[in-house]
């Protein structure tokens, strides 16, 4: 058990009133403090307008008394070394408290604060400064960024209660300069007694009282615990040894009989013990490890409500107590400690660094495997799994298999479990593969809407599957729709991304009028395909609904005029074919063509 920490804490007990630090309304008469100091009070009014009617000092505003001071108490301190120094000043939650630190020597010249919060407490916070919130609150708009200090620098400290009704505050100094500087951090020369300034000290701590006097004939002791100064029976050395929290009194007599009578306050905190918790072991896949469940193990009997326990990843930074850990702990596989800071709330410097604990975490497996998986209809099997396994992981399937692999032939769901056990402890991963069965494409119909230049054709399929589309030669395509598609002959392709093979069909585009009307106007007099000029040696036929051949074209025809040896036919529906001689010299037939027109008269 240690007692000496990154944050220095410089004032006990509250509402003590033999204990109470001294309060200074005024900038001209603020209380001098040092190192171990304790410093606690209420405030009542502010005294002089130490601002002389400003309206605003930094972030500091008018209050509702019209000045910028409401109620207010000022310091003032001086640095003894060089390093990282900050304050935490503490609260009720239900207050609103300001404050605003200048670095100056002179209440006539502060200038602008170095420092400043004027925030409202509207999330009830118990404490604000500069540096880091002691509740490891990262989220606070009470706290302003830390200072880097020389020593022999000089600063006036200025806190205010917004509102009229208060129950105190305390102050309590930290940084890593109470690290490298514990005893000189805050020069104490400010501060003219014989027995020094006050002592803030924890429970298990030696404090010894020295009045040593050069030409001292006797030393007589005294202590104040809240009913007055009484006589230390037996004590009559120059030194005491303090035991409880007391004002102690030294009456000296001198052989220049000028008499020396000196207090000094010192104030005990309970020095906190962590008991020995258990190890933990996890799987890496969890959410992150909640440390604060620890807590009460550390703890124990002792009350939460006046310790603090914290979680660091090395010893030292446990003993300074700095660099704690944010709760929950992300994990990584491994085995690592974890070390326990035990501390005082009233006063960090009283804590304890003796315990920790292994945090075990064992690998979850990670299977980087596709979840669904497509076998072509015609496939003897197909493998799946872990194709790449970890020797040290065990393989279970549904289907009873123990290999990181299996054989399928199959649609259907399959489940894979993946075991990583160590220390006795198991971790598993469960993944589902969908096998899919990948039918082979077959092209079901082929439409064209015949716009003459620039037509429009869509590639039907009833069957389902992952496809893409390609047109002539062009790049393939996920959708089945192709635009500004020229007359003539085109292939069209299906193709299953899967791997499940292809299928192509010709097709002729062309275009031909839906109707016409022989009437002898001079429009639409006569029908004929167009287009048809893209095609070899075409030909078409023309037929009535009982598949009476009525006319035979070819491309030097002016087209049909509705008649059948000379007479008219009546207006109805007529069917045609198409045939040209194709790229194999083969006369053949234009399929996906809607062949059929309407006559009117």
């Amino acid at each position: 058990m240690k007692c000496k920490s990154l944050i220095f804490w410089i004032l006990t007990v509250l509402g003590t009133n033999s204990l109470m630090a001294q309060v200074a309304a005024d900038c001209s008469n603020a209380v001098p403090i040092c190192s171990n100091t304790p410093v606690n009070g209420g405030t009542q009014g502010y005294g002089l307008d130490d601002y002389n009617g400003a309206t605003t000092s930094g972030c500091l505003e008018q209050t509702m008394t019209g000045a910028i001071e409401s109620n207010s108490a000022w310091y003032r301190f001086r640095t003894g070394a060089s390093g990282q120094l900050g304050f935490n000043i503490g609260f009720d939650t239900s207050e609103d408290w300001d404050f605003a630190l200048y670095r100056a020597s002179d209440c006539n010249n502060l200038g602008d604060p170095i420092r400043c919060n004027f925030f409202d407490n509207s999330d009830e916070e118990a404490f604000m400064g500069v540096g880091e919130d002691p509740t490891g609150n990262t989220a606070t708009v009470l706290y302003e960024d830390w200072l880097q200090v020389m020593p022999g620098e000089d600063y006036y400290l200025m806190i205010n209660n917004f509102s009229n009704n208060n129950s105190g505050f305390s102050i309590q100094f930290s940084g890593d300069i109470f690290i490298t500087n514990p005893f000189d951090a805050l020069d104490c020369s400010i501060i003219n007694n014989l027995l020094g300034p006050p002592l803030a000290a924890c429970d298990n701590e030696n404090i010894i009282l020295d009045a040593t006097t050069a030409d001292a004939l006797s030393y007589t002791w005294y202590s104040d615990t809240g009913s007055g100064f009484q006589l230390i029976a037996g004590e009559t050395g120059s030194t005491l040894h303090a035991l409880v929290s007391a004002m102690y009194r030294v009456e000296i007599i001198t052989t220049s009989m000028a008499n020396i009578i000196s207090d000094v306050q010192v104030a005990f905190n309970t020095s906190p013990v962590s008991n020995p918790v258990p190890d933990e072991m996890l799987c890496s896949e969890a959410n992150g490890f909640d440390l604060t469940q620890k807590d009460s193990q550390v703890l124990g009997s002792q009350d939460p409500a006046a310790f603090r326990v914290s979680y660091h990843n090395s010893l030292n930074d446990a003993q300074l107590g700095i660099n704690s850990i944010i709760s929950p702990y992300s994990l990584n596989a491994g085995t690592e400690t974890i070390y326990i800071r035990t501390s005082s709330i009233e006063n960090p410097r009283c804590y304890d660094a003796s315990e920790q604990f292994q945090l075990n975490v064992i690998e979850t497996p990670i299977l980087n495997i596709p979840t669904e998986i497509f076998i072509c209809e015609d496939s003897a099997g197909l493998e799946i799994g872990e194709t790449m396994p970890n020797p040290s992981y065990s393989y279970s399937w549904d289907t009873g298999e123990t290999t990181p692999s299996i054989l399928v032939s199959q649609a259907g769901n399959y489940t894979l479990t993946v075991t990583n056990t160590q220390w006795g402890q198991t971790c598993s991963t469960t993944i589902a593969i969908a096998v899919v069965v990948s039918e082979t494409p077959v092209i079901t119909d082929v439409l064209i809407e015949d716009l003459q230049n620039n037509n429009t054709v869509e590639v039907l399929t009833d069957i389902m599957g992952d496809f893409e589309y390609q047109i002539d030669n062009e790049a393939y395509q996920t959708s089945n729709i192709f635009t500004n598609v020229s007359p003539g002959i085109h292939t069209v392709t299906i193709n299953d991304l899967n791997g499940c093979g292809s299928v192509s069909e010709t097709i002729t585009v062309v275009g031909f009028p839906s109707f016409f009307s022989p009437n002898g106007d001079g429009i639409n007099d006569y029908w004929h395909i167009l287009g048809v000029s893209n095609l070899e040696d075409p030909m078409v036929y023309v037929y009535d609904r009982y598949g009476k051949l009525l006319k035979q074209l070819d491309e030097t025809s002016l087209g049909w005029d509705g008649t059948f040896n000379g007479r008219e036919l009546p207006s109805t529906d007529y069917w045609f074919k198409l045939t040209y001689i194709d790229f194999e010299g083969q006369r053949s037939e234009a399929r996906y063509i809607n062949n059929h027109f309407s006559l009117k008269r």
